[in-house]
């Protein structure tokens, strides 16, 4: 079959390891002829491009910016994107259909795209539904429903709601998310949404040199080391962040390292900067081996959530940690089923992420007994083999094209 992924985020290598790109892969090593479409933001400065690796081909899209600047200018690149995508599509692709095509959020301004290609090609659609926008923006304080603002709000509803409605199916990440996406949703039938949780390839567990790593990104051999690594966003509620940095100064035994890039994250540079803060290392983001031997550097893997968050979010990155065997220490909102899930599975702890006392609380509560770290870890290494692992969500998906084919021959 052939295959077609449309996503805002810049595969560089089929290779890579990620979400998506071990996904993709797979598809490829099952035998599907896969093409990406993926942007080329103007700032880097590049042309609309189509490369070839094998059965894969990844069509780089010349957009505006959408990571990485202004509100004013990610809202008018994110309302152009659909078209763009539509144009360089018909340009490369335009003699050829497709059998499915895959799609994740954000953004939801893809939906005129998806249902060009579905009526062009009559192919079968599956959204794998990674972000709820807009009510994310939301919750963060960033868009209202009322007022004028409230005009935007109802804008991207409804581009929310084309999007869903061209979806053959909508994988959700967790049941939280497929609930709040039903009861908002009244229109969406039951049959339409299925749990399609984010996936990787797993790696075996690596016998390293915890000291010599440590030694290689300067950390202290002596302390309990908490790491977070990925991005500084508005959804990590970066300001809780820096509280608990702050109140953590007072534990001797603990080392914390925050690692990645994103709009916020001079906030943490600012803040090492200007603190007294001994128990803390900055580190921009790394290359994704040298990630993760930071990850094996460390003891205890961080996950931050925004407390004011109504939708259940389930971070990509717990799957790393998972991976790993490293116990993870999550703060977030009340919302998502990510804390119940880590305390059920028994590989970390859980609080929630609008009192910094009692996430120092807590972090002395993990410090206190350090024996539990491999038990924890390797419990939600287990846990991510049987649940979280690439085949999963390529089955699921799968299953979902052949239960829409016999549909349609039975019509």
């Amino acid at each position: 079959m052939k295959i077609i992924f449309l996503t805002i985020g810049k595969i560089r290598n089929i290779e890579d390891h990620g979400i998506y790109s071990d996904l993709l892969r797979y598809f490829r090593d099952k035998g599907h002829d896969v093409c990406i479409v993926c942007q080329n933001e103007r700032r880097e400065g590049e042309k609309t491009r189509l490369e070839t690796a094998g059965n894969v081909r990844i069509l780089y899209v010349r957009t505006g910016n959408i990571t990485k600047t202004n509100i004013i200018e990610k809202g008018i690149s994110t309302l152009l994107i659909g078209q763009e995508y539509r144009n360089a599509i018909n340009k490369y692709f335009g003699d050829e259909s497709c059998d499915i095509i895959l799609y994740s959020t954000p953004p939801i301004t893809l939906a005129p795209v998806v249902r060009y290609m579905k009526r062009r090609d009559n192919a079968f659609t599956y959204l794998m539904l990674k972000d709820i926008f807009p009510q994310n923006a939301v919750d963060l304080g960033m868009m209202r429903k009322s007022g004028i603002g409230g005009l935007l709000y109802r804008y991207f509803r409804r581009k929310e709601r084309q999007l869903y409605s061209c979806s053959d199916k909508i994988g959700c990440m967790s049941p939280a998310n497929a609930r709040f996406v039903l009861r908002h949703n009244k229109d969406i039938s039951k049959d339409k949404i299925e749990i399609c949780p984010n996936t990787v390839d797993e790696v075996p567990l690596e016998t390293m040199d915890k000291d010599s790593l440590r030694e290689k990104y300067d950390l202290p051999k002596d302390k309990i080391i908490f790491t977070y690594g990925g991005n500084f966003g508005k959804p990590q509620g970066v300001e809780f962040i820096l509280r608990v940095l702050d109140k953590a100064q007072k534990i001797e035994r603990v080392h914390f390292v925050m690692c990645g890039s994103g709009t916020e994250f001079h906030k943490i540079k600012e803040y090492k900067a200007n603190s007294e803060a001994e128990n803390l290392t900055v580190i921009e983001g790394l290359p994704s081996d040298e990630y993760r031997n930071l990850l094996r550097a460390s003891d205890v893997a961080l996950i931050f959530l925004d407390y004011r968050f109504t939708i259940p979010n389930f971070p990509s990155r717990l799957l790393d940690y998972m991976n790993l065997g490293m116990p993870v220490l999550a703060s977030t909102d009340i919302n998502t089923d990510l804390g119940k899930l880590i305390i059920d599975q028994d590989f970390g702890w859980w609080c929630e992420s609008n009192n910094a006392d009692k996430y120092i609380d807590l972090v002395r509560t993990v410090i206190d007994d350090p024996s539990v770290f491999i038990k924890k870890g390797m419990n939600g290494k287990r846990y991510m083999s049987e649940h979280f692992t690439t085949g999963k969500a390529y089955q699921r998906i799968i299953n979902a094209y052949e239960a829409w084919e016999r549909g349609r021959k039975n019509v």
